[in-house]
C-alpha cells in the first residue's frame, strides 16, 4: 500500500503541474489511471496537512488564473476594440 500511495502522490503532483484542483485530479486519475477518487482524496488531504503552506499559495494562485470561459470574452472583448 504504501509504494500505491506513493503513485498517488507523484500523480497527484503531476495534477499539480497542470494546475488542476482536487475534483479536476480525482476525475482525471480516476479515468485515466483508474484510482478510486476516495484514494486520491485521502492522499491529496495529507499532502495539504504535510504542505499547508504550499497548498495555501496554490489555491490563492489557481483562484487567480482565469479561466477558459474568462479568457475567451476578455479576447472576444480586445478584438472588438481592435480595428484592422
Amino acid at each position: 500500500m504504501r509504494i500505491y500511495g506513493m503513485q498517488v502522490h507523484h500523480l497527484i503532483e503531476e495534477c499539480i503541474v497542470f494546475n488542476m484542483g482536487k475534483e479536476e485530479c480525482m476525475d482525471a486519475l480516476f479515468k485515466h489511471a483508474n484510482i478510486k477518487p476516495i484514494i486520491t482524496s485521502t492522499v491529496w488531504k495529507e499532502l495539504e496537512k504535510e504542505n499547508k503552506e504550499f497548498f495555501e499559495a496554490y489555491e490563492r494562485r489557481r483562484e487567480e488564473i482565469p479561466t477558459e470561459k474568462e479568457t475567451a470574452r476578455r479576447i472576444r472583448d480586445l478584438l472588438s476594440r481592435t480595428t484592422i
